[in-house]
């Protein structure tokens, strides 16, 4: 049985630079190409018909990184933002920032903002950019806001339900991804959506991010066809669906 194309793919984009270290070139040479690689699958999913996309873009973890690259990726996020905006407007993807990102310089912030506000009523695709992100810290966050709420009196602590914790997110009115995708072979999730990925089908290629491209992606998506997803029923349950 085949599952057909995913509604929702996350990717974990990894490897920039050990592809710019193979090479001999700066790290920000390997942040540069990745950003091809990010123009070439938002367009290439777009024209397959993928509902949302969410990019793994920079984690909270990565502010952690040597100043002058920090000053680089964001530097190359403001460019990407100017430059493809109006590609991102002509094809109807709505972008959103999920993560903290009231941490990011106000010259990253103030395009950003912009072309999602911009963009917030656009149905032809989801692109959510992980921007300061983690896991853990959106959790505590959903948790602390629902503990308000409980607090107040808005909601009864027994009527708590997944359902109620999803809606308090960064990711609220999108589904869970359907396939996860992770570049340059590392198997781990990085503290990236770790409760919206409970049930999503995981692909890891050894390919570095710079060089995934349409050809990478459909190999994906043809791999994606191939699983049986169960959600805990038997395949005897399943072919009955």
């Amino acid at each position: 049985m085949s599952t057909g194309l995913p509604g929702h793919v996350a990717i974990i984009m990894d490897g920039n630079g050990r592809w710019a270290q193979a090479r001999g070139v700066p790290r920000t040479q390997g942040h540069e190409e990745g950003a091809e690689s990010v123009r070439a699958i938002v367009r290439e999913c777009r024209k397959l018909g993928v509902k949302a996309l969410t990019l793994y873009s920079f984690s909270t973890e990565n502010w952690k990184r040597p100043p002058d690259e920090i000053t680089a990726l964001m530097a190359l996020l403001k460019r990407y933002v100017l430059q493809e905006r109006t590609e991102l407007m002509e094809q109807g993807i709505r972008v959103r920032a999920i993560g903290q990102a009231s941490r990011l310089p106000l010259f990253v912030r103030k395009p950003l903002d912009l072309l999602c506000n911009d963009s917030a009523n656009n149905t032809g695709m989801t692109l959510n950019l992980a921007l300061s992100y983690g896991s853990r810290a959106e959790m505590v966050n959903a948790v602390r806001q629902v503990a308000r709420e409980a607090a107040s009196g808005e909601i009864d602590p027994d009527s708590i339900t997944e359902q109620v914790i999803s809606d308090r997110l960064y990711t609220a009115g999108l589904p869970d991804p359907d396939l996860l995708i992770r570049t340059s072979g590392e198997l781990r999730l990085s503290n990236f959506l770790l409760w919206q990925l409970a049930y999503t089908e995981i692909y890891v290629t050894d390919t570095y991010w710079p060089d995934f491209r349409e050809k990478d992606l459909h190999e994906a998506f043809e791999a994606y066809g191939l699983r049986r997803r169960r959600f805990g029923k038997t395949d005897a349950q399943i072919g009955k669906d």
